[in-house]
């Protein structure tokens, strides 16, 4: 099954100079590139609209040149309006240029209100620069017009790696881009700005390709299915109970012991056999009154933790969530990573270990625990603080150097959510809706993981399916949403991915 690869700009760059080299002029993909670009601007259009192209000064205006003149020719009503001297552009763009024979008016002057749509074919996803002066007060007119825009490779102003603006982006109403998404099309807020998204094959070949995604490594991909669908759990008429793991979810105190039901419930929806809540005694009562097919034991601290785990069909272990913060947690984790089973680590077993990224690693390191991080942005810096991984080098790249620091998968958390191994893999999910932003919910994600890694997945695609999973439900749910929802989801998206996956 082959794996959703995303593309850096660097590696795209290589992608378009290894086609070139190997024989396909760089016009010849600049026509394929504006034919797509015209094409989708037809999908918009109404019978003999009007379009308004925006062109830059490099190859991404030549692209807009290119869209001009075949919608020109198929009966369009074209305005063009270019950003910079027709005399300063060159290669490409420059041979673009001369074959539209239509007007080119200033930008100064471009009135997008005008128009049925705005080809936004200013910038590409290689911006090195901050927009400003002129530019940046065309794509605030662009904006401000409310019309739809279509935008070529990313929206202007759009870091086609980050996702980040530069200094201002165009709102889009769709984004066509050529050969491969790019980080940038995944990661907020990028992701918001470039509304549908059209991927279009413009001729660079199978072999150029492979020369961009040798140059992007270790691999992006964008998560789904395809990345770990085949490592994804499947029963047999074998299978019972005890061949599906067994996943041990440990408890916060008297009234705190909500979060832990909540991962454990997620556990035992996503298929693990057995599932226990290890409870301090005092919380007992609390926690049975709301557990059946849930096992519960009593657990006050690291000792008794200990001597759980004597157990070895317990495979996987989740702490965090409601636990408390300070040494007792830090303990707690520290058995639980010594015993070298499956490692879910969330909430307050994160934030014991403020400013402690090192010796938490050494505790996973110690045991070889396959161990899974899952923190939100706030979680993140504080584990984090005093390492380079809360440098201002981007999410992926952040995620990155959190693994290689601990020693362990980490799930930065957000509306685009980035999961990297300490091999340096990536993958940032967008298959996920705003209901999720709701208490309790990141809890279910932890059980959903743990349960998964009960039933032998690897860490990484453990943590990648679990969120993966975690956004179908949202998204399935829509409106409403709480996190009671989540793992009684479970059985319609297990039923729809098992059903594509055969």
């Amino acid at each position: 099954m082959a794996c959703p690869r995303l593309l850096t700009v660097e590696a795209m760059a290589r992608v378009d100079a290894a086609a070139i080299a190997g024989g396909v002029p760089g016009m010849v993909l600049m026509r394929a590139a504006g034919a797509a670009v015209a094409a989708r601007a037809r999908a918009h259009l109404p019978p003999a609209g009007r379009v308004l192209v925006l062109c830059g000064p490099g190859n991404n205006g030549g692209d807009g040149f290119v869209a001009a003149r075949l919608l020109q020719d198929a009966g369009y009503a074209v305005d063009l309006a270019l950003l910079g001297e027709r005399a300063t552009l060159a290669g490409d763009a420059a041979l673009a240029a001369a074959a539209w024979t239509g007007p080119v008016a200033e930008a100064a002057a471009a009135d997008p209100s005008g128009c049925d749509l705005v080809i936004d074919a200013l910038f590409g996803a290689g911006l090195s620069r901050d927009l400003a002066g002129a530019a940046r007060t065309l794509v605030e007119r662009i904006n401000a017009a409310g019309r739809p825009v279509l935008a070529v490779d990313v929206p202007s102003g759009i870091d086609g790696n980050t996702g980040s603006p530069r200094g201002g982006a165009v709102r889009a109403t769709e984004t066509v881009t050529f050969v491969a998404l790019k980080p940038g099309h995944l990661l907020q807020p990028g992701r918001a700005a470039c509304g549908h998204l059209h991927i279009a094959d413009i001729g660079t070949g199978a072999a150029a390709l492979q020369a961009g995604l040798s140059a992007c490594l270790p691999p992006l991909f964008r998560n789904g299915p395809d990345l770990w669908g085949a490592a994804f759990p499947r029963l047999s008429d074998a299978s019972h109970k005890y061949t599906r793991g067994h996943a041990l979810v440990l408890s916060g105190p008297v009234t705190r012991t909500g979060a832990a039901r909540l991962a454990a419930r997620g556990a035992l929806r996503v298929g693990a056999g057995l599932v226990t809540v290890a409870s301090p005694e005092r919380a007992l009562p609390e926690n049975a009154a709301h557990l059946t097919a849930i096992m519960l034991r009593p657990c006050d601290g690291a000792d008794d933790l200990d001597d759980l785990l004597t157990d070895a069909r317990i495979n996987a272990v989740l702490a965090g969530p409601g636990l408390g913060v300070g040494e007792a947690t830090r303990d707690l984790v520290a058995v639980a990573a010594a015993a070298g089973r499956g490692l879910v680590l969330d909430a307050d077993a994160l934030t014991s270990f403020r400013g402690q990224a090192r010796l938490l690693a050494s505790h996973v390191a110690d045991g070889g625990a396959g161990a899974v991080l899952t923190p939100h942005a706030g979680e993140f810096a504080k584990l984090f603080e005093g390492t380079d991984a809360v440098a201002d080098v981007g999410k992926i790249e952040q995620a990155r150097r959190a693994s290689a620091l601990s020693g362990a998968v980490v799930v930065m958390k957000g509306a685009d959510t980035v999961i990297t191994a300490p091999d340096g893999r990536a993958a940032i999910n967008d298959h996920a809706a705003p209901w999720l932003g709701t208490a309790g919910s990141g809890d279910v994600l932890t059980g959903l993981i743990a349960g998964l890694l009960a039933q032998g997945m690897a860490p990484f695609e453990a943590a990648a399916a679990g969120v993966w999973l975690h956004g179908d439900a949202g998204l399935r749910h829509g409106p409403g949403l709480i996190a009671e929802d989540i793992p009684e989801l479970m059985p319609p998206v297990l039923t729809g991915l098992l059903g594509a996956l055969r």
